[in-house]
């Protein structure tokens, strides 16, 4: 059976239940109790420091797509100001309380100012023709980073599993993780109409594969050394030892939209080299520190 077709309507009613029945997570509600602090550090303190950097730093994402898009419809603005921004921000809050907890610094967020290349854009925005394909990226990049972040708290649940670390498991890791679907969902879903209702030509569905080629990114890795850091992130979360079906499945809806006219295509190149390249600096850095050691 095949599935429903993306309608907004449908979309609209997805956000209206997100909000109603995934309220940002109560942080009463967080048990910090820890067996072994120092096993859990070693083996997830880089992990969850990276995920609440990236978590907190929601904030000052939700300032730039409101420059990025102009305009956009409640059911958009609804989604990332009153559902996901708040949602995420508790996720960074739970993360940020636990690494403190294991003995680490308070994670320190860039919640700033809007960059001028996203003002740049948000200017060229205005344009209809343009708005609508950095819409269509918004989303796509949007399910890319959803789907990244449900399997990396998803390795991070087994893990504190195994360790026998069941209330941080379930409280934080678990309590986040249930929430990280129905964001991919809205993005998936609103991707998925854009090309289906026609809301973009063949002509702008060309743009957005050379603007998605060119700027493909990880998230929260704007820098050489956060690229790094991602790439610990897949290492140690030991994504790497399948990296190309992990990339398949991040990349998934992409694939579909984008590159359907090239049949076979299983992951995009450049979406398979992000991640090697980050994975490959992270071991890179990791063996000069253990000879500098």
């Amino acid at each position: 059976m095949s599935e429903p077709r993306a309608e907004a309507t449908r979309i609209r009613d997805h956000v209206q239940r997100l909000g109603e029945r995934h309220p940002p997570v109560d942080l009463a509600s967080a048990d910090y109790s820890l067996v072994d602090p120092a096993a859990v550090r070693e083996r997830f303190g880089h992990v969850m420091e990276y995920m609440a950097r990236v978590e907190m730093e929601v904030e000052r994402n939700v300032l730039e797509l409101a420059t990025l898009l102009p305009g956009v419809s409640d059911t958009d603005r609804v989604f990332y100001a009153d559902v996901w921004g708040p949602q995420e921000e508790h996720h960074g809050i739970l993360l940020d309380t636990l690494t403190q907890r294991l003995g680490m610094p308070p994670v320190v967020a860039n919640t700033g100012e809007v960059p001028a290349r996203v003002r740049v854009l948000g200017a060229l925005a205005h344009l209809p023709v343009v708005h609508e394909v950095i819409r269509l990226l918004y989303y796509l990049t949007g399910a890319a980073t959803e789907k990244s972040a449900m399997l990396a708290y998803q390795a991070m649940s087994d893990g504190l599993g195994e360790m026998g670390e069941t209330a941080v498991k379930r409280t934080v890791v678990d309590a986040i993780k249930v929430q990280e679907p129905g964001h991919f969902a809205f993005y998936r879903l609103s991707a998925q109409e854009m090309v289906q209702s026609g809301a973009i030509s063949g002509w702008q569905l060309h743009l957005a594969r050379l603007l998605r080629s060119r700027s493909y990114g990880l998230v929260g890795a704007g820098t050489r050394e956060q690229r790094a850091d991602f790439g610990g992130v897949v290492v140690e979360l030991g994504l790497d030892e399948e990296l190309e079906r992990n990339v398949r499945d991040i990349s998934r809806v992409e694939t579909q939209l984008l590159w359907a006219h090239q049949q076979g295509l299983q992951v995009p190149a450049y979406a398979l080299a992000a991640f090697r390249d980050a994975a490959a600096m992270y071991r890179e850095r990791r063996g000069a520190s253990v000879l500098a050691a």
